[in-house]
């Protein structure tokens, strides 16, 4: 059973995109951790178990997607939904996504509406995989 208010970690080296996802996503509903690197988003992500993590790709101390590889080798975390950001369109790219360990990515800047959405879907599935 899911908690609550569910928690998303945002992971984004940008103090200003943290901040903004971080109050879309509380006013929808959402707790929200925040981490300016990829050693603090695994750490984060380690500790506390969050719903859903947003991870930009282009963090300063490892790249985003060498982060959701190593959640995904971890089994306290290899369930976690991993979203990638980033201010590059990749096309053709869902299938990398998949193999470097992304459940799904969004284009920065962000679309607020569709970022909410897609939390919520994602932590719909995870309700819904609960026993």
């Amino acid at each position: 059973m899911s908690r609550p208010d569910p928690i998303v970690l945002i992971v984004d080296d940008n103090d200003m995109n943290r901040k903004l996802a971080g109050d879309v996503l509380r006013l929808a509903g959402f707790q929200t951790l925040e981490a300016a690197s990829a050693a603090e988003g695994i750490r984060s992500a380690t500790a506390h178990l969050p719903d859903v993590i947003l991870m930009d790709l282009r963090l300063p101390d490892l790249d985003g997607s060498q982060a959701a590889l190593r959640l995904r080798s971890d089994p306290r975390t290899a369930l976690i939904p991993i979203v990638g950001l980033s201010s590059l369109r990749i096309d053709d790219g869902e299938e990398w996504l998949k193999a470097m360990g992304f459940a799904s990515y969004l284009t920065k800047p962000l679309d607020m509406d569709e970022l909410a959405d897609l939390v919520r879907r994602f932590c719909a599935i995870n309700d819904a995989t609960q026993p």
